[in-house]
């Protein structure tokens, strides 16, 4: 029984790209969007990063999932190195992704965190902070959602599992990705918004506005550490204004009463400063540091008025870089920002999420700070350049690509700054079976191209291999 499968990818989007509410003009159905340009600081609420690694791994912020006794009957054993040592309780014998909860009606569910989107491996080590890139949304599994109800054992079990296995079935016609590793977050989270009561946040099984589109935008999960130095949580710099409160939105799968969120809100700024004070992992390779400080020279030239300076004294500008100007694929920011989602905001606006967090999405892209971009692979908002070295040389972008999708060290490209992949000559139509097919990048399909950020073109070969270098010590 593959549980652990499905049960992941059912929250696991949501806590990619939680939404938050977007300003709005004097009339009230009308959204307005921010510019290009900085994205202003806003003054957070105070946390403590301790108690935010806690409630980070144990506190039930998803309030559904599947009962214990269906769990210990269809998952296997964890892997050793899935355990996080120090959980107290049921935690402790848990994967680092599933927490244990127990209801006000006493039925304890084993139900998903945060780690099932924002954390991954590397070389055998966990990587809290890391975006997984290897999660499959491609298949349809309510099936055996739907069996998992055969192992529990009374009737409050029954009702929680039912209610698990609805929201999945709700949700699941906006969620099929088209390649491994594509995260539909933006589709479920719209979906999840069009069958809640805005005020009360009630579960309707009716959508109260309209759906999403089925067709997904995909986007890459971003890496935690980023949190410190950004203004704004996403993409398109929607998620401004009480970071905190905005990351709570990941509690729509689950949460159906705003007391519910409000008591998550009492530990949110815990958890924000938890990320805050992720740090990168370090490059584990060796390093010319004769090169590196060339691409230093060169990088702080060309590259740091996007993405910021490192050192000492680092400085970083969160820079929304205009379509126009970064000229990769649009379907994400247009999207947010042309009316076809304006709906959804008006929702956050008149939600519990909208009295301190804000959305306010801009037309463009933000530019990333780059600590840690080493292990961050694929790249663009939409994970389409396997590697920084193709990301700095267009030319080098494959149209159809696939990798392996392990973690491993022998998977990395130490050179290329990425994970290893294989050029095809064929998209999609050339596959042999639906396995291997779900493993190709098409660039060619909606919101999947690879183009613009072809500012790394104007360097010569030798500017690039030392930038290429330097980015190893960031």
């Amino acid at each position: 029984m593959p549980y652990a499968n499905i049960f992941t990818l059912v929250i696991t989007a949501i806590l990619a790209f939680v939404l938050t509410a977007c300003d709005s003009s004097e009339q009230a159905n009308t959204v307005s969007y921010s510019p290009i340009g900085p994205v202003p600081r806003v003054p957070q609420r105070p946390g403590d990063p301790v108690k935010g690694y806690e409630a980070l791994l144990n506190a039930p912020y998803i309030t559904c999932g599947i009962p214990y006794s269906a769990y210990k009957q269809t998952a296997p054993p964890p892997e050793p190195e899935t355990l996080i040592p120090g959980r107290p309780g049921r935690n402790a014998e848990l994967p680092y992704n599933l927490t244990a909860y127990t209801t006000p009606k006493g039925v304890e569910l084993v139900v998903n965190n945060c780690l099932s989107c924002h954390a991954g491996f590397f070389d055998g080590k966990l990587v809290i902070g890391l975006g997984n890139e290897n999660l499959d949304f491609t298949e349809d599994r309510t099936a055996v959602a739907e069996s998992i109800g055969a192992y529990v054992e009374n009737e409050a079990e029954a009702a929680e599992w039912r209610r698990w296995a609805d929201r999945l079935r709700t949700i699941t016609p906006y969620m099929k990705a088209d390649t491994i590793g594509v995260n539909p977050a933006i589709n479920i989270t719209f979906a999840l918004i069009a069958h809640r009561d805005p005020e009360t946040l009630a579960w309707s099984p009716e959508p109260l506005i309209e759906p999403p589109p089925k067709t997904v935008a995909p986007v890459s999960v971003p890496p935690w550490w980023r949190v410190a130095k950004k203004n704004a949580l996403f993409y398109n710099t929607e998620g401004r204004g009480d970071l905190a409160r905005g990351m709570m939105a990941a509690a729509l799968f689950c949460a159906d009463d705003v007391d519910t969120v409000r008591k998550i809100d009492t530990y949110a700024p815990d958890i924000l400063a938890y990320l805050a004070s992720i740090k990168p992992p370090a490059w584990p390779f060796g390093v010319d540091h004769e090169l590196a400080e060339q691409g230093r020279t060169v990088f702080e030239r060309t590259c740091s008025g996007c993405h910021g300076t490192y050192g000492e004294q680092p400085s970083y500008p969160n820079l929304v870089v205009g379509l126009d100007e970064i000229g990769t694929d649009p379907v994400v920011a247009q999207y947010r920002t042309n009316g076809a989602s304006d709906q959804f905001t008006q929702w956050f606006e008149r939600s519990y999420y909208g009295e301190l967090a804000v959305d306010a999405p801009a037309p463009g892209y933000i530019a990333p700070p780059l600590d840690g971009i080493w292990i961050t692979a694929p790249y663009l908002h939409n994970g389409s350049v396997p590697t920084i070295e193709a990301l700095l040389d267009s030319s080098k972008r494959p149209k159809y690509w696939t990798r392996s999708y392990g973690s491993s060290a022998a998977d990395y490209d130490p050179v290329a700054l990425g994970w290893r992949y294989t050029e095809l000559a064929e998209g999609k139509g050339g596959a042999k079976d639906a396995r291997e097919r779900k493993k190709i990048y098409d660039t060619t399909l909606p919101g999947h191209s690879n183009a613009g950020h072809v500012f790394g073109d104007s360097l010569s070969p030798d500017e690039r291999k030392a930038v290429l270098e330097y980015l190893k010590t960031l």
